[in-house]
């Protein structure tokens, strides 16, 4: 497993559950999709699941590249 996958694996969770609760607080202030809730909230699920791995595939390199920087200022390797 890469660093890369790992750090994804870790931040899926919360990557998820901030996307699913945008979309949850779009449902709930628009009054057209509120009515039909029911539908659009497993739908909110549904789209936050799928959203969130791309996602956190992108966001991973950018969290290990400042890690490797603060880890060489504090060895003096930079």
């Amino acid at each position: 497993m890469t660093n890369r996958s790992a750090i994804s694996i870790l931040i899926y969770g919360m990557v998820q559950g901030v996307l699913f609760g945008a979309i949850l607080l779009a449902v709930l202030y628009v009054p057209v999709l509120k009515a039909n809730a029911a539908i659009f909230i497993p739908l909110a699920v549904l789209i936050s699941v799928i959203v969130a791995i791309p996602l956190s595939w992108k966001i991973a390199p950018k969290l290990r590249a400042r890690h490797q920087r603060r880890m060489a200022r504090k060895h003096n390797l930079a």
